[in-house]
């Protein structure tokens, strides 16, 4: 298995089943689930759907209390119970981090179940975000039996510590 940054990870879906994929690094295979809706080119904010391109990680977030694995990844943020992530298109702060409370639509990061334990930020949308695009592509930890996701990337707790040391600010996620 690699232990240092890839420069390109390719993400396949499933024949079977629309809303899981693997990721390929390497040798290394990971299973992963996507959004109910599969991949799409054409995202749209509460689709449902990944987006298909090509995705670079831009920040970690980690809620300290329940998350002790690090990486060499330069850029991490501690979650809070304040922190949110605009998801209101009408919102001038859309598709960014906030401090709760907040008076727009948005996502609390500290949850009560592990999913945000550790949240891998993407450049989705981002720099400029174009309101309704979709907010929020995060890497981040699934939900038993790979359900899912609102449009996010999600694996088990075991396999992101396997796909965290391939990580590098450099690091491209091909996807569709």
């Amino acid at each position: 298995m690699p232990s240092r940054p890839l420069s390109c990870l390719r993400l396949v879906r499933s024949r079977e089943n629309r809303s899981r994929a693997v990721l390929m690094a390497g040798a290394l295979r990971l299973p992963c689930a996507l959004g109910r809706a599969g991949l799409t080119r054409s995202k749209r904010e509460g689709d449902g759907a990944t987006p298909c391109g090509t995705l670079r990680v831009t920040a970690i977030y980690v809620r300290p209390d329940s998350w002790k694995t690090r990486s060499s990844f330069p850029v991490w943020h501690p979650i809070r119970p304040n922190l949110g992530w605009i998801d209101d298109p009408a919102s001038f702060r859309y598709n960014r981090p906030v401090r709760l409370p907040a008076k727009a639509r948005h996502e609390t990061l500290w949850r009560q179940d592990s999913l945000y334990d550790i949240i891998l930020e993407t450049d989705w949308n981002r720099r400029p975000a174009i309101r309704g695009r979709g907010s929020a592509i995060f890497i981040h930890l699934a939900r038993p039996g790979l359900l899912p996701t609102e449009g996010c990337l999600a694996f088990s707790r075991a396999d992101m510590r396997r796909l965290l040391p391939l990580i590098g600010r450099d690091t491209r996620i091909l996807i569709g």
